[in-house]
């Protein structure tokens, strides 16, 4: 694949609208640095698909889970292998998936209610069996089954297009290398200027190559973006490119990824095996 490759970074939704779309960000590598280009809306399921479907050559990174914990998968007898895994899911449903895993839950025990794949301990990201604050359960029966049915290629999960090639984001890794604070919000009662001021510094920092060894370069009005976005969806795109950008870098091993990583689980990019 040529050096050419676009690297994109998407924010995600499990019910894009236009209120609240998926955020994608787009850019390019030149000396050291992502270049930002452009950031795009996509505020319903067609606009996304055109996305995944766009010819490459492309890497993005997608800010779901592309997995379920093993653990889980094993209890609920579902198929151990994850494009299987991914379309009986999807055959099921969101309103099946979602009384699937509430009753699952209900049946563990206290304090161990939400199991994790392997991942998401290095990356203190949340159980992809989660329904709520943040649904990402249904983000994951949203995304995995359009990455499947677009064809591309997922490192450590599926062969496909490899002009088209998706890893798994997570933007709140990032940007918890860089700072504690908080920095966005969905809530307009909630997006103050300590958040502001957080999104700011999040932004000086990655100008800087912090925390990945990338610059993020971008015209004035593009680094304004990211830090007036309150919602924090552009800068979280933002984050999820330069996570795909580190992946690119290192695409002769495994994209960064660890080669013992769960074949049915996936891994987020950037994290360290435990």
């Amino acid at each position: 694949m040529s050096a050419a490759v676009a690297i994109l970074g998407v924010d995600f939704t499990s019910a894009p609208r236009r209120a609240k779309p998926i955020v994608a960000a787009r850019g390019r590598l030149a000396r050291g640095a992502l270049v930002l280009e452009a950031i795009e809306p996509l505020a319903d399921w067609p606009a996304f698909e055109r996305l995944l479907a766009a010819p490459g050559p492309w890497l993005a990174g997608f800010d779901f889970p592309f997995g379920l914990p093993r653990a889980a998968v094993r209890d609920l007898r579902w198929p151990a292998q994850w494009e299987a895994l991914v379309r009986h899911c999807e055959a099921m449903g969101r309103a099946a998936f979602r009384t699937a895993l509430d009753a699952y839950r209900a049946q563990r025990p206290a304090g161990d209610k939400y199991p994790h794949r392997a991942t998401d301990l290095p990356a203190r990201s949340h159980s992809p069996l989660k329904l709520v604050n943040p649904p990402v359960a249904l983000m994951f029966l949203e995304g995995a089954p359009r990455l499947v049915a677009a064809g591309v290629h997922v490192p450590g999960l599926r062969d496909g297009d490899t002009t088209r090639i998706a890893v798994e984001a997570y933007p709140g890794f990032a940007a918890r290398a860089l700072t504690r604070e908080s920095y966005k919000s969905d809530e307009a009662r909630k997006q103050t200027p300590a958040r502001r001021a957080a999104r700011a510094a999040i932004v000086r920092a990655l100008r800087r190559g912090e925390p990945l060894g990338l610059r993020l370069e971008a015209s004035r009005a593009l680094l304004a973006a990211l830090v007036e976005d309150a919602t924090g969806d552009r800068l979280d795109a933002a984050l999820a490119a330069l996570q795909a950008a580190w992946c690119w870098r290192r695409r002769a091993r495994n994209f960064g990824l660890p080669r013992a990583a769960d074949p049915l689980e996936g891994w987020i990019a950037t994290a360290r095996p435990a």
